[in-house]
């Protein structure tokens, strides 16, 4: 899941030039009485979940969605899903990169069906962890694998095992930063200095004692964060995700890594959205040569896990750090960790459904999509921008792509995103609740991305001012 740090409903008429507010509250409201009209059965599931499910969802974030109430999914397959009412939609949302390659892929089906009668957990290792680690360590260029059940897990335990290995506590985050729900990264720049997110409920510690934030891609605040030389790990996505896409400026990474290594500090790079970009995901493609990988809900096709992966110094220094600790629980790992579900999951995904071939044809259709959107906008002449990151594209309400997360935060609409996103999800077509973003998986069709631009150019054509 990404969710935004904030949302701007009163965006200036400078950013929304060419949008008539008044009819795009007609809309929101035409579009809500379609939507009560065409779905009473997600209705009635969703008034019986209200008297059971805390905010009547099984997870709050679900009530996020454009929808007056929760659209109950029937099956989910492929590029598509259906409802409680029958309604099929083309998906370009496929759980926020947990579904990237397509739901319930075949490989990923057998194995789950075949490894179901042969047990789920034994706590102990499988074959197929070994096989899986050689297979990371192929890809991502690491050679040092362990596992999660999460991302956020993944990150956490990174975290842990660095801040160990180091003897430093800080880490250093960008301002907007996702990377679940690791209560350390909750923490924005808000007048040029640190601040715990607002949203974050229940912590009880100051978070800006070890969390440093800085702008992505401003060297200057970079080294001068990490001079100290206290700052165990920068964790970061390589291109930012959470606030609309913050590409790296060119030159960017070279430099920062350079900065990073100067300082003794670990550079820990979040994948688990940029694996759109490539069979090793985007450090790979470009070079990035981290110290630690964290990737999660895309590996196991679906299936809830995480791992991350060290250079051969890193792990070292990890399992000195554990070896000359007293006994007992590290904080790391839990019971189901590896279990065996999973780990026949992710050798599946692995070997039969990541591969160059998906990959190819998911980035020849994200780039027809970025051209088709790009063309939609300037036909309809908005002040908008198309940026592409493999197979995740994502249309933002600027001119040019932000260049950081304050930069990306004041170009946030959540009104106009969820009178967009009702628009498409009441014709056929699903994308994420949070910004703008599109994923495409290998059973996407050039129909599929033709049917979803004929529909997006009539909502622009319908908000449009006169």
């Amino acid at each position: 899941m990404t969710n935004s740090t904030a949302s701007n409903s009163n965006v200036s008429s400078t950013l929304c030039a060419g949008i008539d507010w008044q009819r795009g509250q007609q809309l929101r409201e035409q579009e809500r009485a379609t939507f009560l009209k065409n779905n009473p059965k997600s209705c009635a599931l969703a008034e019986r979940a209200g008297q059971h499910l805390l905010f009547g969802v099984p997870m709050h974030w679900m009530t996020d969605w454009s929808t007056p109430f929760s659209l109950t999914v029937n099956t989910a397959n492929g590029a598509t899903l259906s409802d409680a009412d029958g309604h099929r939609y083309v998906d370009f949302c496929l759980g926020d990169t947990g579904a990237m390659f397509g739901h319930s892929p075949a490989p990923v089906a057998k194995a789950l069906a075949k490894q179901a009668s042969e047990g789920y957990t034994s706590m102990m290792a499988s074959e197929d962890a070994v096989i899986v680690a050689e297979e990371l360590a192929r890809r991502f260029e690491l050679p040092v694998w362990q596992f999660a059940l999460s991302a956020s897990d993944a990150n956490r335990f990174v975290i842990r095992w660095i801040r160990a290995a180091t003897g430093r506590s800080k880490i250093l985050v960008f301002n907007g930063c996702y990377h679940g729900t690791v209560d350390d990264v909750f923490v924005d720049l808000v007048d040029g200095k640190p601040k715990q997110r607002d949203s974050l409920l229940g912590q009880v510690t100051d978070l800006t004692a070890n969390t440093v934030v800085v702008e992505f891609n401003d060297l200057v605040a970079l080294e001068k964060a990490l001079a100290q030389e206290d700052v165990a790990c920068v964790l970061a996505e390589p291109v930012m995700t959470n606030i609309g896409m913050v590409l790296p400026a060119p030159g960017y990474w070279e430099a920062a890594r350079k900065i990073i290594q100067r300082y003794g500090t670990q550079l820990v790079i979040d994948e688990t959205h940029t694996i759109s970009s490539g069979p090793g995901g985007y450090a790979v493609l470009n070079g990035l040569k981290p110290d630690a990988i964290v990737l999660g809900k895309p590996i196991g096709g679906g299936v809830p896990c995480a791992v991350y992966g060290f250079t051969k110094e890193l792990a070292q220094r990890v399992e000195q750090a554990k070896r000359h600790a007293p006994p007992g629980h590290s904080g790391v790992g839990t019971t189901l960790t590896a279990n065996m579900l999973t780990m026949a999951a992710m050798r599946a995904n692995l070997t039969e459904v990541m591969t160059d071939a998906a990959y190819q044809k998911m980035l020849a259709l994200a780039g027809q999509l970025a051209v088709g959107l790009r063309a939609v906008i300037a036909d309809n002449k908005l002040p908008w921008c198309v940026t592409q990151v493999g197979a995740r594209t994502e249309f933002q309400f600027c001119s040019q792509p932000p260049i950081n997360g304050s930069a990306a935060e004041l170009i946030l609409d959540s009104e106009l995103e969820k009178i967009v996103h009702l628009f498409l999800l009441n014709r056929g077509i699903l994308i994420t609740p949070f910004h703008n973003m599109m994923l495409v998986c290998p059973q996407t069709t050039e129909d599929d991305i033709a049917h979803f631009l004929n529909v997006f150019n009539q909502c622009l054509r319908l908000l449009k001012s006169a």
